[in-house]
């Protein structure tokens, strides 16, 4: 009896695998691409490498999957988690955001950063590249807060 079930349980988890979510891989390179928003707010080789690290896997359309990914069901699991993340912010189509959108978006990065709401822990548990030394986080508020009052035209 339990073999038949743990045998039934290796076959649906390997017909599950045969199910793969679509990847979230631009053909654009990163920091490219007329609605980026480092192209639209340039930003130092420092915070690039920030966004890079911290932000763009669930944050832009160039996401570095971990071998684990290749796995169902997490493979289904990053793939919602990253649809979600670029629902609520994409920077690789920060341009085509109305300006009002923008002005909010470059203020709740400053937000989320200071009161460490982001990167999250989920994924600074797996990514521990991506946790923000205080000088890190300080370099990307003072960035967001750049771009937004230059958008403001103060």
């Amino acid at each position: 009896m339990k073999f038949k079930i743990l045998l039934g349980l290796a076959v649906v988890f390997l017909a599950m695998q045969a199910f793969r979510p679509a990847k979230n891989l631009s053909a654009a390179a990163p920091f490219a691409g007329k609605d980026e928003v480092t192209v639209l707010f340039p930003a130092s080789p420092e915070v690039k490498q920030i966004l890079a690290t911290s932000c763009y896997d669930c944050h832009s359309n160039q996401t570095r999957y971990p071998w684990y990914a290749e796995i169902q069901p997490v493979g289904w699991w990053l793939a919602s988690h990253v649809k979600d993340g670029r629902k609520h912010l994409n920077f690789s189509e920060f341009g085509a955001y109305p300006a009002k959108r923008q002005m909010k978006k470059l203020e709740e990065i400053g937000d989320e950063v200071q009161d460490r709401g982001m990167p999250l822990k989920s994924y600074t548990l797996v990514h521990r590249d991506a946790r923000l030394t205080p000088a890190q986080a300080t370099a990307l508020c003072d960035w967001a807060e750049a771009a937004h009052d230059r958008l403001a035209g103060k």
